[in-house]
């Protein structure tokens, strides 16, 4: 079902991949392409926020043109038109994390709040979206 929702105009990448990636490569830069009050709930570690509705694409300026991108939102939706918008500008080597934040949360992996700690809280966006969901604490506020 969730690759009905992809155009597959940006490389995928599952949790468990990032995950191991993430194990041997400190030079991944993560972008979270939720809205500000998802990302203040949870986040990938390090990950950086960039937003949706508000992205701009100055916001990465700083970010050489080959550096490894992955790029996630909730499901992988929002993620893969920021995705977009990278390659568009030039950006060779990004990524859309498949299933998103979900995926990450369902894998058992943690997340972190604003302030640095593990959480279990997962802004689940809607209750519809919310069915990817499996694990974690749902929060919608």
């Amino acid at each position: 079902m969730l690759n009905s929702m992809y155009k597959h105009s940006v490389p995928l990448i599952k949790a468990q991949q990032l995950n191991q990636v993430l194990a041997s490569d400190s030079t991944i830069v993560i972008l979270d392409a939720r809205e500000k009050k998802e990302y203040n709930v949870s986040h990938i570690k390090n990950a950086r926020y960039v937003g949706f509705e508000d992205f701009n694409i100055e916001s990465v300026r700083d970010l050489s043109k080959d550096t490894k991108i992955i790029v996630n939102c909730s499901v992988g939706y929002r993620s893969e038109r920021i995705g977009e918008k990278l390659i568009k500008a030039n950006y060779t080597n990004v990524s859309n994390l498949y299933g998103g934040i979900f995926s990450w949360v369902n894998h058992d992996y943690p997340v972190y709040t604003s302030d640095n700690r593990i959480t279990n809280k997962v802004h689940a966006y809607s209750e519809k979206w919310s069915i990817w969901l499996k694990k974690g604490e749902k929060v919608y506020e």
